[in-house]
């Protein structure tokens, strides 16, 4: 979200926090149905003794009660009949995660704290801008990449998301804000709160891409919640090597972590850079399928001063990005308890984005957003940890 920057140094505010809303059933012995694909589903009417020539036919009634309605209560879905309903009840949830904790702060961003069925917890961020907003999705417990001026890299990572987990968090959101269409209605897409989707929360999601694509796929479904993939971004350290699949399987809008100009410096802020350096990753850049001149690749630029926002560094960054169809979000750094780090000065910020415009490239700066609630980009974190397991004797 862009727009005129905030005073970096501002004292952080208090905002109101209070328990989320008790929404959905809770996960019963059988496994949820959110999350699975039509075969899955398919075969999940099987194991309830549904007649082979029903079966497609249950499963598009689910998917439409499920992704388009977002009813989370098998006995609201009123073309099943009894039996079916009191057998899926009986069987399976249709549960999103559960909220812990709510945190609205003063610019109208929302964080959600979320507990999974194991315990587990997560952050979820809705930022709204206008008349809709933007919905920031975790994609894994806790971090394995350690991005030094990340508050999630303080984190281990516990364990990836599963498809259900990633998509519920959506369909959560949905719940709160009120976002699902009138039963009557189809899909509204041009009057939806949540307007776009940054898979730019918790984790890396290319560490997870085969569930973080299972969720997108259903997301995008035309015949569900129906989100256009050019409404979904997906955000990555610069994962290399998954990188191409994601422009040809998934097609959506492609952020890269960059955050330094040579390989120096991003080995420190971002340590996956020793794997897969500047110019592997930059080849990567040129090489994604779906990018093109309507579809930029954006460049995510945290600015931290004195470490990578001098003007020889925009120069440089101008050199590195030539020739690709780019973006570059300037970050003012959102401090965090622990960091090292400080916020580029406004002056600072000002003239590195005046050389990049100069040059062409659109570089709008960030206006930090939740800060008083921890919301801002790079300060998602919880209190999960990787249990260990139990010896047995």
């Amino acid at each position: 979200m862009t727009g005129e920057m905030m005073n970096v140094v501002e004292p952080l505010t208090v905002a109101s926090s209070r328990p989320g809303p008790k929404l959905g059933p809770k996960p019963g012995d059988g496994f949820n149905l959110i999350g699975l694909t039509r075969p899955e589903l398919v075969a999940a009417m099987a194991e309830l003794d549904v007649p082979e020539r029903q079966r497609k036919m249950r499963v598009q009634q689910l998917w439409r009660w499920f992704y388009n309605r977002g009813v989370n209560n098998f006995d609201e879905m009123s073309d099943l009949g009894k039996d079916l309903r009191k057998h899926l009840a009986e069987n399976h949830s249709i549960a999103r995660p559960a909220i812990t904790t709510r945190l609205d702060s003063t610019d109208g961003t929302i964080k959600w704290l979320l507990r999974l069925v194991d315990g587990n917890e997560i952050e979820m961020v809705y930022i709204p801008d206008l008349d809709h907003g933007a919905l920031c999705i975790s994609s894994q417990v806790g971090c394995t990449l350690n991005c030094d001026f990340c508050h999630t890299g303080t984190m281990p990572l516990v364990r990836n998301l599963t498809p259900e987990e990633i998509l519920g968090q959506f369909m959560l959101a949905r719940d709160c804000l009120n976002d699902w269409p009138q039963q009557s209605e189809g899909p509204r897409e041009n009057a939806r709160i949540i307007s776009t989707i940054v898979m730019m929360g918790m984790g890396e999601p290319l560490l997870n891409y085969d569930n973080v694509a299972k969720a997108l796929n259903i997301i995008m479904d035309g015949e569900g919640i129906a989100l256009s993939r050019r409404a979904i971004t997906l955000s990555t350290a610069g994962l290399v090597p998954a990188m191409e699949r994601c422009g040809r399987e998934l097609r959506v809008n492609l952020a890269v972590s960059l955050h330094a100009v040579n390989d120096e410096v991003r080995n420190k802020l971002v340590p996956l850079n020793r794997r897969h350096p500047i110019a592997e990753l930059i080849q990567a850049c040129h090489d994604y399928p779906s990018a093109n001149n309507a579809r930029r690749i954006t460049f995510e630029y945290v600015m931290l001063q004195k470490i990578n926002d001098s003007l020889e560094d925009a120069h440089e960054l101008v050199r590195l990005l030539r020739g690709l169809p780019a973006k570059i979000n300037l970050i003012p750094f959102n401090p965090w308890p622990g960091s090292s780090y400080e916020c580029s000065s406004n002056n600072r910020i000002h003239r590195f984005a005046a050389v990049l415009n100069d040059a062409g490239f659109a570089a709008p700066i960030r206006t930090p957003r939740g800060r008083d609630i921890m919301a801002a980009c790079g300060q998602l974190k919880s209190d999960s940890e990787k249990k260990k397991r139990s010896l047995k004797p």
